[in-house]
């Protein structure tokens, strides 16, 4: 279904899909879309977006906090060393998804994760360089024309499943690199659209 920007109440157009939730708005204003540049936070928002693989992002959003107790703050360190024990506790964990391929997955990542920084100038440098450091401008006018994911999508999903990572297909990568800002995709008529590439990192959102 096709979507323009929506108006609220406090006069500014937004991409309509976080509808009128407080929290969702906020996430959508001050972090999605908003280049990342750091290696930790990059690993750990690939890592909710293959939690989110058949959920909604808001649910993930929701759990996030409980996420990063689980997890250890999301520390590749930490979590390449996870072992058996660890995961079974995980699993018993009530305030994180309890997929057990996914928890796997994590680790997985994180093992790829500390190849890449140990190879070179790190994950997000190695994530930055296929779209020469800077965010793709796109111009969409409605979320019809966003697509779910680009060959550019596809080509980084091929490179991090050679390097071992896990639930970081075309379609996961694609939500990722829109929000950690490697492609703009705020709708043209969305307020944060001119302004994302210029924002500086926010405080983290805390679920209420």
């Amino acid at each position: 279904m096709s979507k323009s920007a929506r108006l609220h109440p406090d006069g500014k157009l937004r991409c309509p899909w976080p509808g009128e939730d407080p929290f969702y708005m906020a996430y959508h204003d001050t972090e999605w879309g908003v280049p990342e540049y750091d290696d930790r936070a990059l690993y750990e928002k690939l890592i909710l977006d293959g939690f989110q693989a058949g959920l909604s992002w808001i649910t993930i959003l929701r759990k996030r906090e409980n996420f990063r107790k689980a997890f250890d703050d999301f520390q590749p360190e930490k979590i390449a060393r996870y072992s058996d024990k660890k995961i079974h506790a995980l699993m018993n964990d009530a305030g994180i998804v309890r997929n057990r391929a996914k928890i796997e997955g994590a680790v997985n990542s994180a093992k790829g994760y500390l190849k890449i920084m140990e190879e070179g100038a790190g994950f997000s440098r190695f994530l930055w360089d296929f779209v020469d450091g800077k965010p793709v401008v796109n111009q969409f006018k409605t979320t019809a024309s966003v697509p779910a994911s680009t060959p550019l999508s596809v080509k980084i999903s091929k490179e991090l499943g050679a390097r071992g990572f896990k639930f970081v297909g075309p379609t996961i990568v694609y939500a990722f690199m829109q929000a950690t800002g490697m492609v703009n995709d705020h709708l043209v008529t969305c307020y944060c659209h001119e302004t994302c590439s210029g924002k500086l990192r926010k405080p983290r959102l805390k679920a209420k």
